[in-house]
């Protein structure tokens, strides 16, 4: 059986991602992304997500994950997902995105897509 470290917690919420780079499949074009930092949707935008905040290219884009999929996966991992690995969720679903040149400011991340991803990032 592997088992896989849990992302440590600690330091800055705009250090748990290093910058990267998405180049579209679409255009070609490669995008600039750093990683901010992550809130509580509720208190700003009266969703039920966890916001993760990015720069793309300089300009501000949130990704909100459902909170729903953080209450399956305590439920079936017996642990709360750390912000370190819902920044890495909320990464691979920008990521995503942006090789399909689907840019926009606010991305809301249904359930099932958070799910998938935890999985896809590889998180136990």
């Amino acid at each position: 059986m592997t088992t896989r470290p849990v992302l440590a917690n600690a330091g800055a919420m705009s250090q748990f991602i290093a910058p990267f780079e998405v180049t579209s499949k679409l255009s070609g074009q490669t995008y600039q992304c750093r990683s901010a930092h992550m809130w509580n949707g509720s208190a700003t935008r009266h969703a039920d997500t966890i916001d993760a905040k990015f720069f793309v290219d300089g300009e501000a884009h949130v990704v909100g994950l459902a909170h729903t999929a953080f209450v399956k996966f305590r439920e079936k991992a017996r642990r709360d997902l750390t912000d370190r690995e819902a920044s890495f969720v909320a990464a691979e679903y920008l990521r995503e995105r942006l090789e399909e040149d689907d840019i926009r400011p606010l991305y809301d991340v249904p359930e099932s897509e958070v799910l998938r991803l935890i999985e896809l990032v590889g998180i136990k």
